[in-house]
């Protein structure tokens, strides 16, 4: 599967961004899909990921209350909404999908979209 990631931007402190990540080929549904972030200067970090059915979900406690995943697989994308973002929030945000593996170590997942930036100003 090969993954597009878009809808980054720079945003205010407690604004919102709709993350978007489309996923090319007709296996998408079997895909457990995540998205991670690395800032500048640190490690890549795991922030959420959704079961192949859309209907489980699990986050990082920096982001839990704050940012929903959520997949439809008519469309083969997922998403990343984002709310109530600070400016530790800034960093590129990858979306990555997986058959098996780790759900929450980046080296649980094979595929991986290009990255989008997302800057939060104070």
């Amino acid at each position: 599967v090969q993954l597009q990631a878009s809808g980054g931007g720079l945003v205010q402190a407690g604004g919102s961004l709709r993350l978007s990540c489309a996923a090319s080929g007709r296996t998408f549904r079997s895909y457990t899909m995540a998205w991670f972030r690395q800032a500048p200067g640190k490690e890549r970090e795991f922030l959420a990921s959704v079961t192949q059915s859309g209907s489980g979900t699990y986050y990082a406690d920096s982001v839990k209350g704050r940012f929903t995943i959520s997949r439809d697989n008519a469309k083969n994308t997922v998403y990343l909404q984002m709310n109530s973002l600070k400016p530790e929030d800034t960093a590129v945000y990858y979306c990555a999908g997986q058959l098996l593996g780790s759900r929450t170590s980046t080296t649980g997942y094979g595929y991986w979209g290009q990255g989008t930036q997302v800057t939060v100003s104070s």
